[in-house]
């Protein structure tokens, strides 16, 4: 089989919605074709935000329970989409990411909730899930996997940003390729958007509107993550617990503080790709909500010394989503699907959980 029709199930951790994205995959020699055929991101209803923003603070039986309960959330979202876009019998596997509650893996374990057997046997697709947990039984990161997508389906660029909740970057040089988390972004930016009722800071308006305080900006840039070399990878309390808390230290005006945080995203971009062992040329692709942040993406510019560019808003949107279907289809082809230049585990691996409907 060398044609495959799956749906990739995203949850980032902005918590903006669930991405679900309908892709195609075709094997062409060397080389992988894909299209989005259909996408959408449902939001969450705000008890479920709630739900996920809170579940690091669970006990254990109640942590399991929410694992059981989201996979059924899932079922019942992926069989909405399908049934919308009439894709009924067209559809080989699902592949979910889950939604990260821990990442330790310098402890040995990571934590993506949304149980594998509730969204096969409640869609009655197969399903693959549990994307990282081999990885770091293999001493790995297990983050970020997004690289493979990066590898195989993006093959033109030698850097690839993403701007989701957490800012990560792929490098190649050559055959090789290395990736890592560079540091918070739309969770620190949404969260101070949050304060003025908003989702998130629309063309990055507030922050525009906002002055740089220097002191900040050199308090967050001498963070000991960004001296840490690669593999490296951040957990969702980084910003909880060290960036937010610093901040506050500081008698600022809310829009000051956004203009200083994407000043300081954009220095760490600026830093890694400098820092990073290939050649510096070419275009940085970028992806993820943190684009539609027209301030974020100009200081981006500014700072790099790499042109940008934007792909199409499928891919902008869609494109974790979207490497979640393939890393499925990798899987299911029992093939390498998670590589240890990203993550620094042993080998190479082929990561997920099967679950039968």
């Amino acid at each position: 089989m060398s044609v495959y029709k799956v749906i990739g199930l995203m949850s980032g951790s902005s918590l903006d919605g669930l991405d679900i994205a309908y892709c195609n995959f075709e094997k062409d020699g060397a080389d992988w074709k894909f299209s989005i055929l259909q996408a959408d991101c449902i939001p969450y209803p705000p008890k479920w935000a709630s739900k996920l923003r809170t579940a690091r603070e669970l006990n254990g039986s109640a942590l399991w329970r929410l694992h059981a309960e989201y996979g059924h959330l899932l079922s019942s979202l992926v069989k909405d989409f399908i049934a919308k876009n009439n894709l009924a019998g067209n559809i080989d596997l699902v592949a979910s990411h889950g939604h990260t509650i821990f990442h330790f893996p310098d402890e040995g374990y990571t934590t993506q909730i949304g149980d594998g057997a509730a969204l096969a046997t409640g869609t009655g697709i197969p399903v693959i899930c549990d994307l990282r947990s081999s990885d770091i039984a293999l001493g790995g990161q297990g983050t970020p996997i997004v690289p493979i997508g990066d590898l195989h389906l993006f093959k033109e660029y030698n850097y690839l940003l993403n701007l989701g909740g957490i800012a990560n970057l792929s490098v190649k040089n050559g055959g090789q390729i290395i990736a890592f988390d560079i540091c918070a972004a739309n969770q620190v930016l949404n969260y101070y958007a949050a304060q003025k009722g908003l989702d998130y800071d629309r063309n990055g308006a507030l922050a525009a509107s906002g002055q740089l305080n220097q002191a900040l900006l050199d308090a967050l840039d001498k963070l000991a993550y960004y001296q840490k070399p690669s593999p490296k990878s951040l957990d969702n309390g980084f910003s909880r617990d060290i960036i937010i808390p610093m901040m506050e230290r500081y008698d600022i005006s809310l829009e000051d503080k956004l203009h200083t945080y994407c000043e300081h995203i954009a220095h760490q971009v600026a830093a890694h790709i400098e820092k990073a062992e290939a050649p510096k040329r070419g275009q940085l692709f970028i992806t993820g909500g943190g684009v539609f942040n027209s301030y974020l993406t100009e200081r981006i510019a500014a700072n790099s010394s790499l042109s940008i560019h934007i792909p199409p808003a499928d891919i902008v949107n869609y494109k974790e989503a979207l490497v979640m279907a393939f890393i499925g289809v990798l899987r299911l082809r029992n093939e390498t699907n998670v590589l240890c230049s990203v993550t620094g585990a042993s080998r190479d691996s082929i990561g997920g959980a099967l679950y039968q409907p």
